[in-house]
C-alpha cells in the first residue's frame, strides 16, 4: 500500500492508516494474521514514487490502496492488472486513471475527494467571512487537470460575488513563496488553496505565508484549520479511509475493481479557526458559527 502527500510520522499521515487498518480490522483482516501490509511513503518526490510504485508492483500483492493522484499514474504505469483502490483524489476521469465514475473499466476504482462543485462554496466562504477581499488568489498545480478545473468552477462563481480571480501556481515551495509575494502586494486580497499534491506537501509553509501576509484563506479540508489555517470546507478525509477499506475487503474476497463504481462524498464539513481570525483582525459571524462542524479555539 502507497500513503502519498503525508510524511509517515505526521499526524495526518498517522490518522490515514489507522482509520484504513481499522476499518479492514473491522472487516476481519488483521495485519500479519490472515493479510499482509507493506506501507510505503513517497511523500511528493516523483523519483521515489515512481521506485516505490514499481517496487511494490514486483511484490505483486492482491491490492494496492493508492493515496492522492502523485502516485496513481507511477502505479498504474507499473501494472495493468493488480487492483487498486485510491482515496483523495479529484478526477480520477479527467486525468485519465478510469474510464467513468460508474463503470471504471479498468484495474483502478476509488473515492473522489470532491466534486468541482464544491470550488465555488470556497469562494462564498472566503467573503462571507472576509468581506472586504475583493481579490481571491486561487493556489494551484496549472499541470493538473483538478488544479484546472477546480480555478475554472471558482472563476465562474466570483464575478457574481464582486471579485477578481487571479491563478496562483504552486508546483513546488519557491514558487508557491514568489506567487505568493507577488500577489499580496496589493490590497483587499485573500486565498483559496486547491487540492494537489503540490498544496498538501507544502501546508505548512502555505499557512505561515497567508499569516505572514494576513491573506484570509479558505482550504479544502479539516487538517488546515487544525494547523492554523482560517477556514476549511471540504470531505471528512478520514472517512474516506474507512470506506476504502470496504472496497478493499470485496476485491479480496473477488470483486474485481471495474465492477466497483467511483464514490464522491455525500456530506462535507465545515472547520473554523477561531485563534486565526482573530489574528487577522476577523469577526467571526454567526452565521458561520452555526454552520460550523467544529470550531478550534
Amino acid at each position: 500500500m502507497i500513503f502519498g502527500a503525508f510524511a509517515q510520522e505526521s499526524v495526518e499521515g498517522k490518522a490515514r492508516k489507522n482509520a484504513l487498518l481499522e476499518g479492514l480490522r473491522a472487516l476481519g483482516w488483521t495485519d500479519g494474521s490472515n493479510v499482509q501490509i507493506d506501507i510505503r511513503w513517497p511523500v511528493g518526490n516523483s523519483e521515489k514514487i515512481r521506485d516505490d510504485a514499481v517496487g511494490l508492483v514486483a511484490l505483486e500483492p492482491d491490492v494496492i490502496v493508492a493515496s492522492g493522484s502523485a502516485v496513481i499514474g507511477p502505479l498504474m504505469q507499473a501494472t495493468h492488472t493488480i487492483p487498486i483502490v485510491f482515496a483523495i483524489v479529484v478526477d480520477p476521469v479527467g486525468e485519465g486513471y478510469v474510464h467513468s465514475m460508474a463503470r471504471p473499466g479498468g484495474n483502478v476504482t476509488g473515492f473522489v475527494l470532491f466534486e468541482y462543485s464544491l470550488s465555488g462554496k470556497w469562494v462564498e466562504l472566503l467573503k462571507e467571512i472576509a468581506p472586504s477581499v475583493t481579490r481571491v488568489g486561487v493556489l494551484r498545480d496549472a499541470a493538473l487537470t483538478a488544479g484546472a478545473g477546480q480555478f475554472a468552477v471558482i472563476q465562474a462563481v466570483a464575478p457574481s460575488l464582486g471579485v477578481d480571480v487571479t491563478p496562483v501556481n504552486g508546483r513546488d515551495a519557491q514558487e508557491i513563496e514568489r506567487e505568493l509575494a507577488d500577489f499580496a502586494r496589493a490590497p483587499n486580497g485573500g486565498l483559496i488553496v486547491t487540492a494537489g499534491a503540490s498544496t498538501v506537501s507544502n501546508q505548512a509553509l502555505i499557512i505561515s505565508l497567508a499569516a505572514r501576509y494576513k491573506l484570509p484563506t479558505v482550504y479544502l479540508e479539516r487538517s488546515w484549520a487544525v494547523a492554523g489555517g482560517l477556514i476549511s470546507y471540504g470531505p471528512n478525509v478520514i472517512d474516506q479511509f474507512h470506506s476504502t477499506a470496504r472496497y478493499v475487503d470485496r476485491i479480496l474476497k473477488g470483486e474485481k475493481p471495474a465492477d466497483l463504481p467511483v464514490q464522491a462524498p455525500d456530506k462535507y464539513q465545515l472547520v473554523v479557526n477561531r485563534k486565526t481570525a482573530n489574528s487577522l483582525g476577523l469577526t467571526m459571524l454567526a452565521s458561520i458559527l452555526i454552520r460550523a462542524d467544529e470550531v478550534i479555539e
